[in-house]
């Protein structure tokens, strides 16, 4: 494995891809979260918590303006973080994926990546505007996300494990895992707050995250897959001896 080589292609495709997630959340998430906030905004106008003045208006549409200007930098660089992982987990796996090219087996890991660590977990706790919920609840939603996102991502990797221990009968640690999850999913808690928000606000919110997500690992495989056939950083170059 030529190493520096190795870490450019997983760097580049990350970053690559998060740029493309973070123009997706522009195009598709933002204008939610603008309805979400706006709501929000009219709650506190009504308890007097905020008053409807030029001075409040002017204030928020600068820190929106900052939020929006910084999500291609977040995206580009979470991008960068978990592109790492996933070339590294594909320079490990690369050999026992299917597929007939490398760009293939990038897309495979992808598919695998994006439902054991993100549509598994985004069906047991969908997205929801950054309005809706108790706020003195957000740190216990945030720890049954994150250890749902775990449980499935070291459940997924042990029953890789037996996955490659199993020549003939592979079959049995893929339905291991599905058993697994879904028992998983039915133990783990419910979120404890109560969706309050306008119903096609929060759908729509949690479509359009479902399609940044998607656009994210669909795009870390293309490119990385991509980078890696053109590239082929573990090809060994042979050395001629005169």
């Amino acid at each position: 494995m030529r190493t520096s080589l190795f870490i450019v292609i997983i760097l580049l495709s990350g970053c690559s891809a998060g740029i493309i997630h973070g123009l997706v959340n522009l195009a598709l998430v933002e204008p939610y979260l603008d309805k979400a906030i706006g709501i929000e905004n009219q709650h506190m106008f009504a308890s007097g918590e905020a008053k409807d003045t030029p001075q409040f208006w002017a204030e928020y549409y600068s820190y929106r303006a900052w939020q929006k200007g910084g999500q291609l930098l977040a995206g580009a660089i979470l991008g960068t973080a978990i592109g790492a992982l996933f070339g590294i987990v594909f320079g490990y796996t690369r050999n026992i994926l299917p597929g007939n090219s490398f760009a293939k087996k990038a897309l495979v890991l992808a598919a695998i990546m994006w439902i054991t660590l993100y549509l598994i977990p985004f069906a047991k706790y969908p997205a929801n505007p950054p309005t809706v919920g108790d706020p003195e609840t957000i740190l216990l939603r945030q720890m049954l996300y994150v250890s749902f996102i775990a449980i499935s991502g070291f459940g997924a990797l042990g029953f890789y494990l037996i996955f490659r221990r199993l020549k003939n009968k592979r079959f049995v640690a893929v339905l291991g895992y599905a058993g697994f999850i879904g028992t998983v999913f039915a133990l783990m808690p419910q979120n404890p707050d109560a969706v309050t928000a306008p119903t096609d606000l929060v759908n729509g919110f949690r479509a359009m995250s479902l399609v940044g997500v998607s656009t994210f690992w669909l795009s870390v495989g293309l490119i990385l897959g991509a980078l890696w056939q053109k590239l082929q950083p573990d090809r060994v170059k042979q050395t001629k001896f005169q």
